[in-house]
């Protein structure tokens, strides 16, 4: 098994004593092209964001990451850039390259009355209020998208669950544009389940307003067939909490890409996720946080099950603190169980810290086999060899399905794990 951490301390930052050793108040310098006033990196431009030309530098720092609505801005892909180097681009469906005119999966609610959902023209305002496209693929579905979908929780609703059934029945190349607003002070859990067939270039938008409590399971139940490319984002504002969980089992290439960024103090951000590779899966999940404002909250924990000859993982996860981000509070970490002999499991964490007034962040990744601890400890108390292995993947597992917070749906995927290890004879 290997690891590796990255631990701050806790004592609150003090103005003009940096929490960490080594680092001014304005932080580290993370790349040598900021040196140069005529770097696209340097100055005020590290952080533009593009509507229309295009800026950034491909494969540099977070920060700046090329954004844009138009996809010709994106290069054409070669499988050799970072962020895409762990993709294969043979299995992707061409949703980089086609023309996705499609038919898009269909979109059901069922759930609380006081939520509402409605159909809006692709050039309508709403649009966009909470994403813009950080690769060639989410350009492509921003361009094919007819309109999108908007799912809205009005402002004080209490404990009110929505479902939003995307159900596929095409794998012809197609692109969807869902958009869920959290309005002021409302509190609500939003599960979007995914299943049946198809190839997908998916963007979903979350606008998560001042004081809203938004608890997102993003579950991707699809068949064997699928291939789903889903960029998920959203804008945290002041006082308001992001609890965001994907749940990854079925399609044969998954790559789902969830970000985040504070746009107002004292705000938090939880990311979760779980996901189960059988043999010949490809399953990619890539993570973003911005800590953009100051006295933030951010965790991230990811977990997965490999098992078959040919599963594949592939997690990266950037946390980005910004120089004006001081008091924020980070740490994401990500653990893999290898079941069987022919699996990869790729792990990347990523923490740039732009300055040293913080309360902590930190990184951990993990990637192994049982502990033969654990098995040992339970054998000896007469367990078999067999049920004792299940009992670890299933405690494994359960950190993060005890996060759903919904006794039906955590069923449905206890049932599901419980599936997955009868294949593996576990």
């Amino acid at each position: 098994m290997s690891e590796t951490t990255t631990q701050i301390p806790e004592e609150k930052a003090r103005i003009g004593a940096p929490s960490i050793p080594g680092f001014t108040e304005e932080g580290e310098n993370l790349s040598p092209l900021n040196d140069s006033a005529s770097s696209p990196l340097a100055g005020a431009s590290s952080k533009s964001h593009s509507h229309g030309g295009g800026e950034g530098v491909t494969d540099s720092s977070r920060a700046g990451r090329l954004t844009s609505y138009n996809v010709e801005d994106f290069p054409k892909l070669t499988g050799r850039e970072e962020d895409w180097r762990f993709t294969p681009l043979k299995r992707i469906g061409s949703l980089h390259t086609a023309e996705l005119t499609g038919q898009a999966p269909k979109v059901e609610l069922t759930g609380s009355e006081n939520v509402t959902l409605r159909t809006v023209a692709a050039d309508d305002a709403i649009r966009g209020n909470a994403f813009t496209p950080d690769d060639r693929v989410s350009a492509n579905g921003w361009k094919y998208a007819d309109g999108a979908q908007v799912l809205t929780i009005p402002a004080n609703a209490e404990n009110t669950k929505s479902i939003l059934r995307i159900t596929g029945e095409s794998l012809e190349p197609a692109a969807q544009h869902l958009i869920i607003v959290a309005e002021e002070n409302s509190e609500a859990m939003v599960v979007i389940d995914h299943v049946g067939s198809a190839v997908l270039a998916q963007n979903i938008e979350f606008d998560v307003r001042q004081g809203a409590r938004l608890r997102v399971v993003s579950l991707q139940a699809w068949e064997s067939d699928a291939i789903h490319a889903s960029s998920q984002q959203a804008v945290v504002a002041k006082d308001a909490t992001f609890k965001h969980i994907v749940v990854t089992f079925g399609g044969d290439l998954v790559r789902v890409n969830p970000s985040a960024r504070f746009a107002g103090e004292h705000a938090e951000i939880e990311l979760y996720g779980l996901y189960f590779a059988d043999a010949g899966q490809h399953l990619e999940h890539r993570l973003f946080v911005d800590h953009a404002v100051p006295n933030c909250k951010s965790n991230v924990l990811y977990k997965g099950a490999l098992q078959g000859k040919g599963a594949h993982t592939v997690w990266v996860g950037d946390v980005l603190i910004q120089k004006a981000a001081v008091g924020t509070d980070s740490y994401e970490a990500n653990r893999n169980l290898v079941l069987t002999d022919g699996t990869r499991a790729d792990s990347v964490p990523n923490l740039e810290i732009e300055t040293g007034l913080i309360d902590g962040a930190g990184h951990a990744s993990t990637t192994g086999r049982f502990d033969d601890e654990h098995l040992f400890y339970l054998m000896a108390r007469g367990i078999d060899e067999k049920t004792a292995r299940r009992l670890v993947v299933r405690g494994f597992l359960n950190e993060i399905v005890q996060q759903i917070g919904d006794e039906q749906l955590e069923e449905r995927l206890t049932d599901t794990i419980e599936e997955e290890l009868a294949a593996t004879h576990l």
